[in-house]
């Protein structure tokens, strides 16, 4: 496996053909990707986080990660992301999963678990809002990058 960079209008095909819950996303601040010889086997797309407390300056968050289920892609990935956060003078990059993923392949790359959200349809009560998304608690996983 190799990682490559990834345009976001590919990245973005690649979710809207494979991921479980998500759509694509609008915007971002890099996208990457895993390819093996058949061509590529996952993407993820990195942006600011959507949190408006959370410091847009020094802070990424990988807003989609998607594989076609090739082994270790999934970590393959998440550890390429951190070490371009790194490079690119970010403090901290940080992902949420739903309470039913494991987070095996964070836990592997050395991100921490931080809290959980309350979960529900609360999210849903702004106008223009999207519906068609997952209202299960989700988890914050985290890594800083500046140690």
């Amino acid at each position: 496996m190799r990682l490559v960079h990834v345009e976001l209008g590919e990245a973005n095909a690649f979710v809207a053909k494979l991921h479980r819950h998500h759509k694509p996303v609008t915007g971002h601040r890099f996208s990457i990707g895993a390819e093996d010889w058949l061509g590529l086997v996952g993407v993820a797309i990195v942006g600011r986080p959507v949190a408006r407390a959370v410091d847009q300056r020094n802070v990424l968050e990988v807003s989609r990660l998607c594989t076609d289920g090739t082994a270790n892609a999934c970590s393959f990935l998440y550890s390429a992301c951190a070490r371009a956060g790194k490079a690119l003078g970010y403090a901290r990059i940080q992902t949420y999963i739903l309470e039913s993923e494991s987070g095996v392949s964070l836990k592997a790359t050395g991100w921490t678990e931080g809290y959980k959200t309350a979960g529900g349809a609360g999210w849903l009560n702004r106008p223009g809002r999207r519906s068609d998304q997952p209202t299960e608690r989700k988890i914050l996983w985290f890594k800083d990058l500046n140690t």
